[in-house]
């Protein structure tokens, strides 16, 4: 009996100290786990994001965000939040751009804007709901909801595209038998 209450005492007073331990152990597991050193390794969000480059002709490109968030099957794609970007055109005019939204490519520096888009050059103002900007391809093509307006002209039109390089500009609609519909103020 004594022999039974030993052992007993043995196995209880061992079980004791392992689930002890083992507690411990998940205690400290679990503030390894949370602890800001490794929140940071985890995160793929950015503040106030900002890359510029230029390409072999001059033209310089800037793009700034209130939020970036690293894409993480894409490392090399990043969705901005509130975005605004100056394109300055070698021997010609600056560009600014904002949006509510972007998808940069940083190693082609091809941007998407979309929602609430605003494009401003000279004196004229560009809004629409869809920017596809590309370095590579020359190119602003613009759409969803476009109104043009400068001085003396509003325009509505489906599309706009405009060739940065050469600076030619083409309004048309996805329908054939629509027209753009221009609206002088004079």
């Amino acid at each position: 009996m004594i022999r039974a209450l030993v052992v007993a005492i043995i196995v209880i007073s061992i079980a004791v100290i392992f689930y002890f331990n083992n507690q411990k152990e998940k205690k400290v597991n679990l503030e390894d786990k949370i602890s800001p050193e490794t929140e940071m390794q985890k995160s793929n969000i950015i503040e106030n994001v900002e890359y510029s480059s230029k390409d072999s002709r001059g033209n310089e490109y800037i793009i700034r965000a209130e939020e970036g968030e690293i894409d993480v099957d894409a490392s090399n794609i990043i969705y901005l939040k509130n975005v605004s970007a100056i394109i300055f055109l070698n021997n010609s005019y600056k560009i600014l751009i904002t949006a509510d939204f972007g998808k940069y490519k940083i190693d082609n520096f091809d941007t998407i804007f979309s929602k609430n888009v605003i494009i401003k050059y000279q004196e004229k103002k560009i809004n629409s709901e869809y920017l596809d900007f590309s370095i590579l391809r020359n190119s602003m093509i613009i759409s969803k909801n476009v109104i043009y307006t400068d001085s003396e002209n509003t325009l509505t039109t489906d599309v706009i595209e405009i060739n940065i390089k050469t600076k030619d500009i083409k309004f048309f609609m996805y329908d054939e038998n629509n027209k753009v519909n221009l609206i002088n103020q004079n």
